[in-house]
C-alpha cells in the first residue's frame, strides 16, 4: 500500500468527497489520465467505491492475539495472578485462567506476557487450529459475527457474492450490477471483504490467479513464522551423496521442542522442519507438502512413559527403595518384553547401570573379564544371558517349560522368536558417541567457531576413552589393536555405544555364538530419558548405513521406533561410580562388577563374561548335535566357535565395509588374543 493510499484509508468520514488518482484503479480498467476527477456512477463508480472499502478493511483489520481469540471463543474468563518470583530486576509472573474446567498457568517477565501465555495454553487444549476463524468453522459456528477474518479462508455468505456477480464476462468492470449498500456496509462492518475482494473483482477473468493464497497453499516456513515469529533455523549437517548430490538437514526450535527436516537444498530442508513443527504443535498438515524421507518413526508417548516407569520401579525394588549403595548411577538401562504394544503384558527382563570400561592392564585372555561396562552394553549382555535361559527352557523335557519359552522350532532346523514378541530398550541418557554429541542444545548455541569441526565428524565412528568418560572420532587406519601394545601402556580402544547399537540394528542382539542356533533378534524401540534428539538418533542408528546393500535372509536393516519420556528423573550429581550392576529375569539379586577390572569385587568372573557364555553355548551345542547332525563337531576355541555362524560373520564384514565406504571410519577390534582361549 502506497503512502497516498494510506492517507485515503485513514480518512473514513468522507470517502466520496475525496478525489482518487486513476493509478489507483484496478488492473484492466480504462486508460489512465494525469488529472484527478471525482467518483461518478457512470465511470466505474461502484468498482472504485468497493476498492476504497477493501483498502480500508485491509488497513484496519490486524491479526488477533491469543487473548482476543480466547475471549471470542470463551467470553467472560477471569485471569488470576498466581505468584511473582525472581529478583526485583528480573521478576517472573504467573497468571492462571480456568477454561472448560481446566486451569492453565502462564509465566512471563510481565503480567501481560504471562496472561498471553496462559491464553495460548488454553487455546491449545481445545483448538487445534492456527486462528479463531478455523476454530469457529470446526465448531459449526461459521456465521458468527465474532469470527476472525484475518485468515485467507474466511467464509462468505453466498448472497454477498451474488450481489456482485456480473451479468456477462468482460474485460472491464463496467457491467457490474448496482451495489446493495446495506449489504455492503454490513459485510464491511464484519470485516468480510478482507481477503476475497480481489477474487470478487477478478470474476470476469476465469484464468486470473487468486490474489491471496489459501492456508493450505502456504509455504510451511511462512505459515510457521506467522504463528511463531522470530524462529531460527540451524543447518545440522551437509553431506555429499552419490553423483555429487548434496543433502542438508535443518533444525528449528519451537516452544522448547526441536524439529528437523532434510532435503536437497536448505530451503527444502527448512520446509520439512517447519512442516514437522506445524503438525506436532498445531495439528496442521499441508496437503501439498512431501513428507520427509528421513522422518524417524516415534513410539506412542504413553507407551514409552510406561516402559520408563516399569524400569524405574524394578530398579527401586532391587535397590531397597534406592537405599542400597549400588543404587547410585549415572546411566540406567533396561529391556522390557511385550506382546505387541500391550503394556498390560509387559515384563522387565533386564536391568543394568554403568558408564566405564576396563583398564588395559586388566584385559583377560581367558574371557573372564567384561570389557565394556556401559549400561546399554551390559543390558545387551544380560539379554544374551536371558536368551540362553530361554533356549535351555525350550530344550527341557517338561512340556510346561518349553511352552513358556519365547522360542519356537523351525522345520529346517534352528529356532526363531514367537510371533508378536517385542523388545524395548530404555536408556536414561542418550548413548555415548555421535548420538549424544549432537543433542538438541546445539541448536541454541553459537556454532560459528566450532561448526566446521563438528560437522566434519558428524556421524563418524567414535571410541570411548579408557578410564574416563566421553568419546573421540576414530582416527587410526589399523582396525586391530595388539595385545603387547595394550599391556605396555597403549590405550585400550572400545567402540561407542551409539555405534554398537547401530551394529545391533544389522546383526541383531544375539551375538555370533547364538547365531548358530537362532535367527537374528532386533530391538523394536529405544526410549531415551534425557539428552534425546530422536531425529539425529534415527540417523546415526540406521541411516548412516543405508547403502549397506542386500542382506541375507532373516537379516535386515532394522528401523527402530524412538521416543523420549515426558518427565525424566533428575540425573544424580557427582562423579560416576566405578561399578556396574546387572540383573535379568530369573535372578534373585543384582550382580556388581568393578568396571576397571571387569570382574566382581571379590575377583570372580561375572555371569556375563565370554567364558560363561561359551560354556553355556557348548552345552546347547552338545544337546542340539544329537538332534541336528549338521551342527558338526564342537570347536574347542572361543574364536573358532564364533566362526560357526558363517552368515553372521559375512554380514558383519559387510557392515564394516559400509561404514568405510560412507567415509565414517574403520571399526576398531580388540586384540585377537583375547578370544583365543580354550573351554575349561
Amino acid at each position: 500500500t502506497s503512502s497516498a493510499e494510506v492517507k485515503e484509508n485513514r480518512n473514513v468520514g468522507n470517502l466520496e468527497d475525496h478525489p482518487i488518482a486513476s493509478t489507483d484503479r484496478a488492473r484492466g480498467g480504462t486508460t489512465s489520465s494525469k488529472r484527478k476527477r471525482p467518483l461518478e456512477e457512470g465511470n466505474n463508480g461502484h468498482f472504485c467505491k468497493l476498492q476504497l472499502i477493501w483498502k480500508k478493511v485491509s488497513w484496519s483489520v490486524t491479526p488477533k492475539n491469543a487473548l482476543v481469540q480466547l475471549h471470542e471463543l470463551k467470553p467472560g474468563l477471569q485471569y488470576k495472578m498466581v505468584s511473582q518470583t525472581g529478583p526485583v530486576h528480573a521478576p517472573v509472573f504467573a497468571v492462571a485462567v480456568e477454561v472448560n474446567g481446566l486451569t492453565f498457568e502462564g509465566t512471563g517477565p510481565t503480567k501481560k506476557k504471562a496472561k498471553m501465555r496462559a491464553a495460548e495454553l488454553a487455546l491449545k487444549s481445545f483448538v487445534q487450529f492456527p486462528n479463531a476463524c478455523q476454530a469457529h468453522f470446526a465448531m459449526g459456528n461459521c456465521i458468527s459475527p465474532s469470527t476472525d477474518f484475518t485468515s485467507d479462508q474466511a467464509d462468505f455468505p453466498d448472497t454477498l457474492f451474488k450481489e456482485f456477480e456480473p451479468s456477462t464476462h468482460s474485460e472491464d468492470f463496467s457491467v457490474y450490477n448496482p451495489v446493495n449498500n446495506e449489504l455492503l456496509s454490513t459485510a464491511y462492518r464484519h470485516g468480510r471483504l478482507l481477503c476475497h475482494t480481489l477474487d470478487l473483482m477478478g470474476h470476469g477473468r476465469p484464468g486470473r490467479p487468486r490474489a491471496a493464497k489459501a492456508e493450505s497453499e502456504k509455504n510451511p516456513v511462512v505459515l510457521l513464522n506467522e504463528l511463531r515469529s522470530g524462529l531460527r533455523y540451524v543447518c545440522l549437517s551437509e553431506t555429499v551423496e552419490k553423483q555429487h548430490i548434496k543433502s542438508f538437514v535443518m533444525a528449528v526450535r519451537v516452544d522448547g521442542r526441536t524439529f528437523e527436516g532434510s532435503g536437497r537444498s536448505k530451503k527444502l530442508a527448512k520446509g520439512q522442519a517447519a512442516q514437522a513443527a506445524l503438525q506436532a504443535l498445531f495439528n496442521i498438515r499441508l496437503p501439498s507438502h512431501i513428507p520427509s524421507r528421513s522422518k524417524c518413526h516415534h513410539l506412542p508417548q504413553d507407551f514409552a512413559d510406561s516402559v520408563y516407569q516399569m524400569v524405574a520401579q524394578k530398579f527401586q525394588e532391587l535397590t531397597d527403595n534406592f537405599t542400597s549403595m549400588h543404587a547410585r548411577h549415572k546411566t540406567l538401562a533396561g529391556i522390557v518384553m511385550t506382546k505387541g504394544l500391550d503394556i498390560r503384558q509387559a515384563q522387565v527382563i533386564v536391568l543394568s547401570s554403568g558408564t566405564k570400561c576396563i583398564n588395559g592392564e586388566y584385559i583377560n585372555d581367558q574371557g573372564l573379564a567384561v570389557n565394556d561396562c556401559h549400561a546399554e552394553i551390559v543390558a545387551r549382555r544380560a539379554f544374551v544371558h536371558f536368551l540362553y535361559s530361554q533356549l535351555e527352557l525350550h530344550l527341557s523335557k517338561r512340556r510346561e517349560d518349553w511352552e513358556r519359552s519365547i522360542f519356537v522350532r523351525l522345520k529346517e532346523g534352528g529356532y526363531r522368536l514367537r510371533e508378536n514378541i517385542l523388545f524395548h530398550l530404555y536408556v536414561s541418557t542418550s548413548p555415548c558417541g555421535d548420538a549424544r554429541l549432537n543433542s538438541p542444545y546445539e541448536i541454541t548455541t553459537d556454532l560459528n567457531s566450532s561448526k566446521h569441526i563438528v560437522r566434519k565428524y558428524r556421524g563418524h565412528l567414535r571410541t570411548k576413552i579408557e578410564s574416563g568418560e566421553g568419546t573421540i572420532p576414530v582416527r587410526c587406519h589399523n582396525a586391530a589393536q595388539t595385545w603387547d601394545g595394550v599391556l605396555l601402556g597403549e590405550q585400550l580402544i572400545t567402540m561407542s555405544c551409539t555405534d554398537k547399537i547401530a551394529r545391533w540394528n544389522i546383526l541383531g542382539l544375539q551375538g555370533a555364538l547364538l547365531s548358530s542356533f537362532i535367527e537374528p533378534m532386533y530391538l523394536h524401540s529405544i526410549i531415551v530419558g534425557s539428552l534425546c534428539h530422536t531425529g539425529h538418533l534415527s540417523r546415526v542408528m540406521s541411516q548412516r548405513i543405508e547403502d549397506i546393500g542386500p542382506l541375507p535372509a532373516s537379516y535386515r536393516r532394522n528401523q527402530l521406533l524412538l521416543s523420549g519420556v515426558s518427565h525424566a528423573g533428575a540425573r544424580q550429581p557427582g562423579k560416576s561410580p566405578g561399578f556396574s550392576v546387572n540383573w535379568m529375569e530369573g535372578s534373585s539379586e543384582l550382580e556388581v562388577i568393578n568396571a576397571s577390572t571387569g570382574k566382581r569385587s571379590c575377583g570372580s568372573p561375572s555371569r556375563l563374561c565370554k567364558h560363561m557364555f561359551f560354556t553355556r553355548w557348548a552345552k546347547l551345542h552338545g544337546k542340539l548335535s544329537t538332534r541336528v547332525p549338521s551342527h558338526g563337531e564342537m570347536p574347542s576355541v572361543y574364536s573358532e566357535a564364533k566362526l560357526v555362524a558363517q552368515t553372521y560373520q559375512s554380514v558383519k564384514q559387510q557392515l564394516f565395509k559400509a561404514f568405510q565406504k560412507a567415509g565414517l571410519g574403520t571399526w576398531v577390534k580388540k586384540p585377537p588374543e583375547q578370544d583365543q582361549f580354550l573351554l575349561t
